[in-house]
């Protein structure tokens, strides 16, 4: 769910924008007011809305000021400003000054249906690209850590990361590729990595699921597929035992679909 701010001096203003959202369809949950610039400053310091619709003529604190401190407290925030014809160039001087967009009094359930339409997609896309990047940054951590006493820690990435999305992959081919005998390396990876080799081979599997989930339109089978699990039931629930929801709740969430 989304909270939205309604920032505007005039009280029949407010309470009118507010009527016109379907909460259901825009999945908007809080929604909070402010009669000025000001105290709409506290709101989004100590409620951290995601969303504000603000008028740009209001007293004490114009709503470009407004907008250019909220979004210090809050770069994430989205921010489109309501305003009338006589403000029409100050409108789109918002837009180069960091407001996301605006839209033009009097405003209908249409217009306000799409202009948080417009919004709520971009706090999707950024956090769908924020979640990207830090599995991303994880992968690469893992990568990145150092020898434990051997030689073979680099050798072993380097097949796992070649072979990990193939189905048949197994301790033993992963042994004859490393020329060491599967006994043995089962011990030396738990050594290594600090978990067993198959527990490893279905964690690099599932992060390398999210990135798909989030960054494709790949069906949850066909993720499945692309990471090596040949049973798409058995990657649903492995899926969801590690990060506690099955993969289309993740996408959704995550901002992916």
């Amino acid at each position: 769910m989304y909270s939205l701010l309604i920032v505007d001096d005039e009280p029949l203003i407010r309470k009118g924008i507010s009527k016109l959202i379907d909460h259901e369809e825009l999945a908007v949950g809080s929604i909070f007011e402010a009669a000025d610039g000001v105290s709409a400053l506290k709101i989004v310091e100590k409620d951290k809305p995601d969303i504000v619709l603000t008028d740009i003529n209001m007293p004490s604190m114009d709503g470009l000021e407004f907008a250019k401190k909220a979004r210090e407290l809050n770069p994430d925030i989205k921010i489109a400003v309501i305003t009338g014809y006589d403000y029409f160039d100050y409108a789109v001087t918002a837009l180069k000054t960091g407001v996301d967009d605006y839209v033009l009094k009097p405003v209908s359930k249409e217009d306000i249906k799409n202009i948080l339409r417009k919004l709520i997609e971009k706090i999707k896309k950024e956090r769908a690209e924020d979640e990207v990047r830090k599995t991303v940054e994880k992968l690469a951590d893992i990568k990145s850590g150092e020898d434990t006493g051997t030689d073979y820690r680099s050798g072993i990435k380097a097949v796992m990361d070649k072979r990990f999305s193939e189905p048949d992959f197994s301790l033993k081919e992963l042994a004859r590729s490393v020329a060491l005998s599967p006994g043995y390396l089962s011990s030396l990876f738990k050594e290594i990595f600090g978990i067993t080799f198959h527990e490893y081979l279905i964690s690099e599997r599932l992060e390398r699921a999210k990135i798909l989930l989030l960054s494709t339109g790949l069906k949850n089978y066909e993720v499945a597929e692309q990471v090596g699990f040949e049973d798409p039931n058995y990657f649903s629930t492995a899926f969801k035992k590690r990060f506690g929801m099955s993969p289309s709740k993740y996408r959704a969430s995550a901002g992916g679909g």
